[in-house]
């Protein structure tokens, strides 16, 4: 193994014209644009997963349906930091300490119920996998 790691500075937007097989915008809203979506996609992108606020455009959002590009949006995505953020205030507001599974239990209820609401478009876009550790 080298001791000095090699790396490649990407000027700002630049990054999703790297070919990849899943993107995950994390940073900012509105990071991904159409046009930087459509490259996404002529690069071989097969997924795409938010993990920031609104990190792809509308527009970026629609050329990935539009290829059936899996798409996890921000408001599933990302939910389960925001979630146990939610948690932890109630946890800390009513001075109890919870387990991990009751944390886990409580994060659970909270996707059922989200999701739930989410437009049915979006539901389907995704592939809601449960992953058991």
């Amino acid at each position: 193994m080298k001791n000095t790691l090699l790396l490649k500075f990407f000027e700002k937007g630049d990054i999703w014209s790297v070919p990849c097989d899943i993107a995950l915008p994390c940073a900012t809203q509105n990071e991904i644009s159409e046009a930087q979506a459509k490259t996404l996609v002529r690069n071989g992108v097969m997924a795409v997963a938010e993990g920031a606020n609104m990190p792809s455009t509308l527009e970026a959002v629609n050329v990935f349906h539009q290829n059936q590009i899996l798409f996890g949006p921000a408001k599933a995505a990302n939910a389960g930091g925001v979630g146990v953020s939610a948690l932890e205030m109630a946890q800390n507001s009513s001075r109890m300490s919870w387990s991990f599974s009751e944390v886990d239990e409580h994060l659970k209820k909270y996707y059922e119920k989200h999701l739930l609401k989410m437009p049915v478009s979006l539901q389907k876009s995704m592939v809601m996998k449960e992953i058991s550790s």
